[in-house]
């Protein structure tokens, strides 16, 4: 970069308040970001060539210490509650100019990146952090414009994220000392008081699932994508630990993306430019794509090496459960050019049902889909939290509640529309337990997951027969290619058939009792998709 093209840099983040850091490095390379990382003392390079770090006391993000200012923008259309939490524009103004004095006299590292995939709703973004690996993150998960565009790069939105700036509630208006705060007016995102790098990709995406259903007509969702050898496009819904990303990296598919994603009028594209795996127990022979993607450029949170070794012990969940790599998406090896396809022909809900009651594949009525699209139901088993010792039921809307920041509903009608105008396909798959529940039964084969989800995507299961959930209402095969019959309904798989019809009553119930929050907003087709408790 020419002196001028610098000066001219570091006048633009000026306008941003820094104007006092002590050095301002612009979009270096990952090599220069990893050297920088291991120099100051903050990670380490595993045995894959991949860079190791810690993000401290956070290894996972803070729902409740995510923000919103409320303004004219956001007051009537966002909806305000547990999830999207009211944050005041002075205190936002306030605690904006405390971080940026704090990173006043500090170095830090600034990067140009975009979101979205698709030109017409391409977001430039400039990230500002305080740790050069905050900023390998940025770009391993954003876009990345090319040299030409860098020159003359015109950012939208600005990420600011210092791990090291510690809030004070009383001062600034927070729950504790770590946030994370978007204003819409401002077009910012301001993080501070955490390392953990999910919140700069999941502000992002809280930012895209505002404007673009809202302002654009754009769905905005929370899944994975990938096309096949026809040009036949499926789209993943789960939330963590039901096989999002592992069922999305199908070596006879290209990865469109593994975790965010728009539905406009006639494609699906990807808002980023790379995934951020889970890697607890992760082995080569049953993820080999993001086994083989964790090479020189990737950057593993929260991991442990074995001892006295670089190599990395995927099975050691002692830092946390939740540990992560990102990646650019080019480190797998079979993408989709230009992160984008058609229309989806099929989308499949992914459920870890650790109760062992819905089927291992269901075939769903718009009405149902919306259903449980909004319901967003997993289960949480034993060991995954602290004081968790039996399954217990989790909802998250749309698959994404702390992303979201308007009505669920709003997100369901609209997938409701575009499956209807689309013909599309909508499948329940239980990624859980089968023939009883956690403790009793086993978790589903993985093999036998990926033959179900091959026949819906080949169209083995148009012409088969269905019988119907007694009290989901779900459509089952009776059969499917290379999937033992038996267990494609739950309820012959258990052995005591009155336990199965109680807990299938139970789980129902669950349902109900967390779809009342949603009712008063959701139309006839939308309530008609619910359980009926029926089974005695």
């Amino acid at each position: 970069m020419t002196e001028f093209g610098l000066k001219a840099k570091n006048a633009s983040i000026a306008s941003l308040g820094l104007t006092n850091v002590s050095a301002a490095f612009w979009n270096l390379e990952p090599a220069q970001l990893i050297e920088d990382t291991i120099i100051r003392g903050e990670g380490a390079l595993a045995s894959t060539g991949a860079l190791a770090v810690d993000t401290g006391e956070f290894t996972g993000r803070s729902p409740k210490d995510r923000f919103i200012v409320m303004d004219e923008i956001t007051k009537d259309a966002v909806w305000w509650g547990d999830i999207n939490i009211k944050f005041d524009a002075d205190k936002f103004d306030n605690l904006y100019n405390r971080v940026t004095a704090y990173l006043a006299n500090r170095e830090v590292y600034v990067r140009d990146a975009y979101a979205c995939a698709s030109e017409k709703y391409r977001m430039n973004l400039r990230v500002v952090t305080e740790f050069p690996w905050s900023n390998l993150f940025a770009s391993n998960m954003f876009l990345r414009p090319s040299h030409e565009e860098i020159m003359n790069f015109d950012p939208e939105w600005s990420i600011i994220c210092a791990p090291g700036f510690m809030a004070d509630p009383e001062i600034d208006g927070t729950r504790q000392h770590n946030f994370a705060v978007m204003n819409f007016s401002k077009k910012i995102l301001l993080i501070g008081g955490t390392g953990y790098t999910g919140e700069i990709k999941k502000g992002v995406f809280s930012a895209l699932n505002f404007i673009l259903p809202h302002q654009k007509n754009v769905l905005s969702m929370h899944c994975s994508a990938n096309v096949g050898k026809d040009g036949d496009t499926a789209v993943f819904f789960g939330l963590s630990g039901t096989g999002k990303t592992t069922l999305s990296s199908d070596p006879n598919r290209r990865l469109i993306g593994d975790d965010e994603h728009g539905w406009d009028d006639d494609s699906v594209f990807n808002f980023e430019g790379g995934c951020y795996a889970k890697c607890i127990d992760l082995k080569r022979e049953n993820e080999p794509q993001i086994f083989d993607a964790i090479k020189f450029g990737a950057l593993l949170e929260n991991i442990n090496f074995v001892d006295g070794t670089a190599e990395v012990d995927f099975l050691d969940s002692s830092k946390t459960e939740n540990t992560r790599v990102s990646y650019p998406i080019h480190h797998i090896d079979n993408i989709q050019d230009g992160s984008a396809g058609p229309a989806p022909k099929n989308i499949f809900f992914l459920t870890c049902d650790a109760y062992g009651v819905l089927p291992p594949i269901s075939k769903l009525t718009p009405g149902q889909a919306m259903y449980h699209f909004i319901s967003g139901y997993t289960a949480k088993v034993a060991g995954t939290e602290a004081g968790i010792t039996e399954p217990t039921t989790a909802f998250s809307a749309c698959f994404g509640a702390p992303f979201m920041p308007l009505h669920p509903t709003k997100y369901a009608e609209m997938l409701g529309n575009k499956m209807r105008e689309n013909n599309v396909k909508v499948w329940l798959i239980n990624t859980g337990w089968s023939g009883g529940a956690y403790g009793t039964g086993k978790r589903l084969s993985l093999k036998y997951t990926r033959a179900m989800i091959t026949a819906a995507l080949e169209g083995q299961l148009d012409n088969v027969d269905y019988n119907t959930h007694e009290v989901f209402g779900l459509a089952m095969p009776t059969e499917c290619p290379n999937v033992p019959s038996e267990i494609l309904s739950p309820r012959n798989t258990w052995a005591d058939k009155e336990a199965y019809d109680k807990k299938a009553n139970t789980l129902a119930d669950s349902f109900a009792k967390n779809f009342t929050k949603y009712e008063e907003y959701a139309n006839e087709e939308i309530m008609a998709g619910s359980p009926k408790s029926v089974v005695s």
